[in-house]
């Protein structure tokens, strides 16, 4: 099975460690100021993180809103309110908070 590996930034980029994902393996590490899982759930619903976990698999905002029986326009909207609840700019940067914190 191929192993996903971190790859450091250029020097002097300030960017944060990026995940490579090779197979569909990743392995994002975890983050030193993640809070305890207790007060994640409290910001988002099981529907949220199904959301963000098919996200993280690789489905298409329009797979996702086909199996949820809603538009792609309703899951795009969802995915706005979950970045503003988490304080991220992107639905990446969503998939990576829960994922940092084991929610998906």
């Amino acid at each position: 099975m191929a192993r996903a590996e971190v790859v450091p930034p250029p020097p002097g980029s300030g960017a944060l460690n990026t995940v490579a994902v090779h197979s569909g393996v990743s392995l994002i590490p975890p983050a030193a100021d993640a809070p305890a899982p207790a007060s994640a759930d409290d910001r988002l619903s099981a529907e949220d993180l199904l959301l963000l976990g098919e996200l993280a698999r690789g489905v298409t905002v329009e797979t996702v809103g086909r199996r949820l029986e809603v538009s792609s326009r309703t899951v795009r909207r969802r995915l706005r309110g979950i970045c503003n609840r988490l304080g991220v700019a992107t639905a990446i940067e969503a998939v990576v908070w829960a994922a940092r914190r084991s929610l998906i």
